[in-house]
């Protein structure tokens, strides 16, 4: 399916606020199967889109984490401990 700029730019943001496949596809007014299948690989602009919402998001966490460690939170200081681990590991 072709999605518009707005469309595009609507499934970045839900998906960076962790937003449900099915609710974007009903915000952006398309079935959750097909804009299940376009991120799965059939669109890659709508893959792209939902891909880089998703990982902003990630990426804001892992600063907060990062901040945590860094004033001595043993959470903090768990989670920055296992997401460089992922990180070694998908290097």
């Amino acid at each position: 399916m072709t999605y518009s700029a707005e469309q595009l730019k609507t499934i970045e943001k839900l998906a960076s606020l962790y937003v449900k496949i099915s609710d974007i596809a009903d915000i952006i007014g398309v079935p959750a199967a097909v804009l299940r299948e376009d991120i799965a690989c059939d669109s890659p602009e709508a893959s792209q889109a939902y891909r880089k919402g998703k990982a902003a998001s990630r990426v804001n966490l892992h600063a907060q984490e990062m901040r945590l460690a860094q004033i001595g939170s043993p959470l903090g200081i768990e989670n920055v401990r296992q997401s460089l681990m992922e990180m070694e590991e998908d290097e």
